[in-house]
């Protein structure tokens, strides 16, 4: 009866992390162990491994990941979110141009604040190819907004080339 019950727990966890996978919306699923550390020796692997225990999220801390274009920015922005959702936490990752076709599409319906709290909800907000697109003013006054009312409360990732 003990392994039943085990082998239950075990099912309901799994699914639990299926859905706050799938709820985050990743560009598709990135894992430390998939991560190719030989391709760019530069990035300094304790450094990631200390974020993958998520306390900087757990402290209600930002991170922001600085590189040229293709290092594994994005990648490890990823993986470090997957492994907050395997430690219980909630995450929703977005694109820079994710965010503008958000903004544009919410406030289009005049459902701005549903949008707001959205970006406001999730423990780990992942913020991909900052600086890739000129905000519109509208978007990156609301993107403001979202960094200020989350910084020390809850965590942002956020990622750029620039």
């Amino acid at each position: 009866m003990e392994l039943i019950l085990q082998d239950e727990l075990a099912v309901r966890s799994q699914r639990l992390v299926e859905r706050r996978v799938k709820s985050a919306q990743f560009r598709e699923l990135k894992t430390l162990a998939d991560f190719d550390w030989s391709f760019n020796p530069s990035i300094k692997k304790k450094q990631v491994f200390d974020l993958a225990t998520c306390r900087f999220v757990r402290e209600g801390r930002d991170v922001l990941l600085l590189g040229p274009p293709g290092v594994g920015k994005s990648f490890l922005a990823q993986a470090v979110g997957y492994e907050a959702i395997k430690q219980g936490m909630t995450v929703l990752y977005r694109s820079i141009f994710d965010v503008v076709r958000d903004f544009l599409h919410e406030a289009a319906l005049g459902e701005d604040d549903k949008l707001l709290g959205r970006y406001l909800k999730p423990d780990l907000l992942i913020v991909d190819d900052m600086g890739m697109k000129q905000l519109p003013r509208r978007s990156g006054e609301v993107l403001f907004e979202i960094v200020m009312r989350r910084y020390e409360t809850r965590s942002t990732v956020m990622t750029s080339n620039r």
